[in-house]
């Protein structure tokens, strides 16, 4: 991809978790699927997402399409933060590849990955797509998501991925949200959503 600096846009947001903000390109971040980075070392093949771990107080950089959350410690101004991620962005994004794999992705073959898919039990397809349809919106609005682990009985097992990931409010009335939206959608009154 042929693009100059000087054509990046990039904006800022903030997301219900104090400890999160999102931006927005103009430009794809990853293509297909989504990645979440928690150090370095999840991204040393990536430069643009490498950079970011050098900027003081970056805990986890959550990438989906064109959008990018950074969880981050408290220590840096949003300001500094945005001022920091727009350098590294600016100077990284000539050499990025929207199409790359990240580690969690080659861990798992192309072959596995379609099996999985086709194994995946009809339980779990079945609150995927309400949550597709009803609470995944706008957790990605917010820089964040979530993926769905397991069910089982009157129990569903969730995962918090980007912003919503040690968001107080996920933990608490996202939560809730997502549990009543399930029981009335499934007709199961205790059913009970658990995050891990």
């Amino acid at each position: 991809m042929d693009i100059d600096k000087k054509d990046v846009l990039i904006r800022m947001l903030t997301t219900p978790n104090p400890y999160a903000l999102k931006f927005v390109l103009n430009l794809p971040l990853k293509n297909k699927g989504r990645a979440t980075f928690h150090s370095k070392v999840d991204c040393s093949n990536l430069p643009l997402f490498h950079s970011l771990f050098d900027i003081p107080g970056i805990k986890q950089v959550f990438v989906f399409q064109n959008q990018m959350t950074l969880t981050h410690d408290g220590s840096l101004s949003e300001e500094e933060i945005e001022k920091q991620v727009t350098a590294v962005v600016g100077s990284r994004i000539t050499v990025h590849n929207p199409d790359f794999t990240s580690f969690d992705e080659e861990k798992v073959s192309v072959s596995s990955t379609e099996k999985r898919k086709k194994e995946i039990s009809p339980e779990i397809l079945k609150v995927e797509q309400i949550l597709d349809r009803t609470v995944r919106p706008g957790l990605q609005a917010d820089g964040g998501d979530l993926e769905v682990l397991s069910v089982e009985k009157d129990e569903i097992r969730i995962s918090y991925q980007g912003a919503c990931g040690g968001c107080p409010s996920a933990m608490m009335g996202t939560l809730e949200a997502i549990e009543n939206i399930l029981r009335q959608e499934t007709g199961q009154e205790n059913l009970k959503v658990i995050p891990i």
